[in-house]
């Protein structure tokens, strides 16, 4: 039958490092779980701003900087007519202070949503509706256009309706979301319209290398309003005739456009990077290709270091490549952001 080992005592001082490792892993354990708590506190009890589009939401994001948490629903390359939101998304909805929505029938997908908030009484800020919104019109070709007479909700393509977007915006955070500093907020909404100032600035001087006979535009859809009347550029017409990318040419359509584009002498489709090229290049197609097919961010910011991530970035890309496309040119770099 074989004996129990004797079991061989613990030295003194090795007992008393287990001692210590001990107190000290549950000290640790205590101390994690309480700073684990409190991040979780302290992130339920911050302010909330929840932005349905990604352009506002860096607009927002500048002006809020480390005041509140900025939620933004729109994906970078997403499609605003199309986008919807999940259950946790529309969740943040009715947890939000302050709800910032481009309206206008933008975000076709998220507006009852965001109806539901206001409803649940959340305040809610429709921006495409306060900073003077345009209609469309019939464009240049003659035709009714499917749009023509409904407001334009495309206005961040005039960087002054942004400024007063973006000043409007901050009255906003600092009137119904409580807890931020209002000097801090205001200094935000300062620096970033002097930043939008000179986004202006830069446009007219880059669009004032294109002669006055080719400010022309065909667009994908009809995007630009508020960048032509702004800038000095006529709006030809758009393969889709329609102010959302959801709608579809028909023959009649494509036919009126093509022969408002001879006329015009228009050479370059602009289509934006969020939709298949697929029916410019049909346009394309039409007129024997002497068109040719410039990509534009024209609704969507970009990924972070893709071309368009912030919306000064977005701007400039896109004033830098309408210059190029109409005058023949090389496309020149654009100055960086800020």
């Amino acid at each position: 039958m074989n004996k129990p080992p004797i079991p061989i005592p613990m030295r003194p001082g090795a007992r008393l490092r287990r001692l210590r490792w001990r107190l000290l892993s549950a000290l640790l354990t205590l101390v994690l779980a309480a700073t684990a708590t409190a991040c979780a506190g302290g992130d339920e009890d911050r302010p909330r701003v929840v932005v349905t589009t990604n352009i506002l939401g860096d607009v927002t994001r500048e002006i809020v900087g480390d005041q509140a948490e900025v939620t933004v629903l729109m994906k970078p390359n997403a499609d605003p007519h199309s986008f919807g939101l999940s259950a946790v998304q529309a969740a943040e909805l009715e947890r939000a202070d302050l709800v910032v929505f481009n309206g206008l029938g933008l975000e076709e997908n998220v507006l009852r949503h965001v109806d539901a908030a206001r409803s649940s009484g959340v305040e809610t800020f429709e921006v495409g509706e306060a900073v003077g919104p345009l209609t469309f019109r019939a464009p240049d070709d003659g035709g009714p256009g499917a749009a023509a007479g409904r407001p334009d909700p495309h206005f961040w393509t005039d960087p002054d309706r942004v400024r007063k977007a973006a000043r409007l915006i901050a009255d906003r955070v600092v009137e119904n979301v409580a807890g931020v500093d209002e000097k801090a907020v205001r200094a935000n909404a300062a620096r970033y319209d002097g930043r939008l100032a000179d986004l202006t600035t830069w446009m007219e001087k880059s669009f004032g290398r294109i002669p006055e006979h080719q400010r022309a535009l065909v667009t994908n859809h009809h995007v630009f309003g508020y960048l032509a009347e702004r800038f000095g550029f006529r709006v030809i017409g758009a393969v889709v005739p329609s102010g959302t990318t959801l709608a579809s040419p028909s023959s009649s359509d494509l036919r009126s456009l093509t022969e408002a584009v001879r006329e015009a002498g228009v050479r370059t489709v602009f289509a934006d990077s969020s939709q298949p090229k697929r029916l410019a290049e049909v346009l394309r197609a039409e007129l024997g290709g002497r068109v040719g097919v410039m990509e534009l961010h024209s609704e969507s910011l970009s990924e972070k270091g893709k071309g368009a991530g912030t919306y000064l970035e977005m701007m400039r890309a896109n004033a830098t490549a309408i210059t190029a496309g109409l005058t023949g040119g090389p496309t020149p770099p654009a100055p960086a952001d800020g």
